[in-house]
């Protein structure tokens, strides 16, 4: 049908030979743990064998029922007959999902009996059939320009990426306020306990978890007024962004006053840095994400400038995070503690506090970079505070599921869409116009539920 005739002698792609040596030498027992066929002794082993060699293939058949799914969603009905219909029709069809299926559910059955060793090998094969599943696509030669991944078109020669995260709970599992304010509790005398002379006089344990109590609860419901009380105003069709702007100076005159409230209250007085670098090193990040930085850094290719844009009461906390992963690189702009003798005065040196700090020091950042290089802004946020950056950036990226944050977006004029078919209307864009336009202020924000994504976008698999 497409008048192409096959060679007599066919020479394999290299990544198509990995994929089916692997599936033969896990047939074959080659893989460690497993005996050869012929010596297969017992049910079990044969057992044990089958599991694996599922194991090794279900990512296939999971793989292209996930594509044939979602390429037949991102097909157009006026888009003419697509030259792979016949492709996805076959891997989309019910027949192929139910059989992705079944595989998976002989796989569970199998595995039923297996030790935790022998789980973790089966866990090991199927990463593997995944990992040499997608460099087979990635070994398909593209002639036309792409838009993903950003750094495949990257000429650090003529282009600057200048990438911008938030750190609460977008780099984060837990909140840094949280955090310090566990660290005081802790390392807070008990209520029979007498602090010497040179110590900073601090609340008992009792007292710093009763006051912190109030402090949130107070801090929650009147953020939840505020979010209320910005929604009262006329909904956009389209994005307002002085509108916004404005909503959100009254958000950041009450962020202001709640972080007077902390420091009046006193519960981050005494608080040691070398107690607060330590839980900066044990801190626990989203998946994918210090691997995104890592690598972001690592990058040789990129012309990158990597910055973090924080309301932490305490950029010790974030340096050690991020420093603790090798990951000294990376630029933090956040609030300060004040020490006397490396404990905590209970003041902060106020520089990001509010959605307006934060899209002041992202333009200040901007606006000292040199002029010599075309500049690509990324912003990555989860909260209303973002809001700013993320629609000021040329490609804002929503990460999580902040009710608040797309009520204000959406209340606004700003459209939410998810990436993946975002980006395949980009390559659609790209094909006509030769360029993918990423331009800041559009409305438009992109939604992702994990660092995979971010990663796969910006840098590739």
């Amino acid at each position: 049908e497409w008048g192409f005739d096959l060679p007599k002698e066919i020479t394999p792609n290299a990544a198509t030979v990995k994929y089916t040596d692997f599936l033969l030498a896990t047939a074959s027992g080659k893989v460690e743990g497993v005996k050869a066929p012929g010596k297969l002794a017992t049910p079990f082993e044969k057992t044990k064998l089958a599991a694996y060699t599922i194991g090794a293939m279900t990512p296939c058949m999971r793989l292209y029922a996930f594509l044939g799914k979602e390429l037949q969603a991102l097909v157009g009905p006026n888009e003419g007959i697509h030259p792979y219909q016949k492709w996805i029709d076959s891997y989309a069809s019910h027949a192929f999902q139910t059989a992705a299926l079944q595989t998976e559910d002989l796989l569970d059955k199998l595995s039923v009996s297996l030790t935790g060793e022998e789980l973790d090998i089966i866990e090991k094969l199927y990463l593997q059939a995944m990992k040499l599943e997608t460099e087979f696509f990635l070994a398909q030669p593209l002639v036309q320009k792409t838009v993903v991944p950003l750094s495949k078109e990257h000429n650090p020669a003529e282009l600057r990426l200048m990438l911008f995260s938030d750190f609460d709970l977008t780099c984060t599992v837990v909140d840094s306020s949280a955090i310090l304010a566990e660290i005081a509790i802790i390392t807070a005398p008990k209520p029979d306990q007498n602090q010497s002379g040179n110590q900073l006089a601090r609340m008992s344990s009792v007292d710093l978890r009763s006051t912190w109590g109030e402090l949130s609860k107070q801090y929650t419901e009147e953020y939840e007024q505020c979010i209320e009380n910005i929604l009262l105003s006329d909904k956009e069709a389209k994005l307002n962004y002085e509108g916004l702007r404005s909503a959100l100076e009254r958000l950041s005159d009450f962020e202001k006053k709640a972080n007077l409230r902390v420091i009046d209250s006193g519960v981050l007085k005494g608080l040691n840095v070398d107690d607060i670098k330590r839980a900066g090193e044990r801190l626990i990040l989203q998946d994918g994400c210090a691997n995104f930085f890592l690598n972001a850094v690592r990058n040789e290719n990129l012309n990158k400038n990597i910055n973090i844009l924080s309301y932490c009461w305490c950029g010790d906390l974030i340096r050690s995070a991020f420093s603790s992963g090798g990951l000294e690189a990376v630029n933090i702009h956040a609030n300060e503690f004040i020490y006397e003798s490396s404990s905590s005065t209970g003041e902060i040196v106020k520089k990001v506090e509010s959605p307006i700090d934060k899209v002041q020091a992202f333009t200040n950042i901007l606006k000292n970079c040199s002029e010599d290089k075309k500049i690509l802004t990324v912003y990555i946020g989860d909260s209303v505070g973002d809001l700013l950056c993320l629609l000021e950036a040329d490609v804002g990226i929503v990460i999580g599921s902040s009710s608040s944050l797309r009520r204000v977006g959406s209340h606004f004029g700003v459209s939410f869409v998810p990436l993946f078919p975002a980006l395949v209307e980009k390559q659609k864009q790209v094909k006509e116009e030769r360029t993918s336009g990423w331009k800041g202020l559009s409305g438009v924000l992109y939604t992702v539920s994990s660092w995979a994504e971010i990663h796969a976008f910006i840098l590739g698999l």
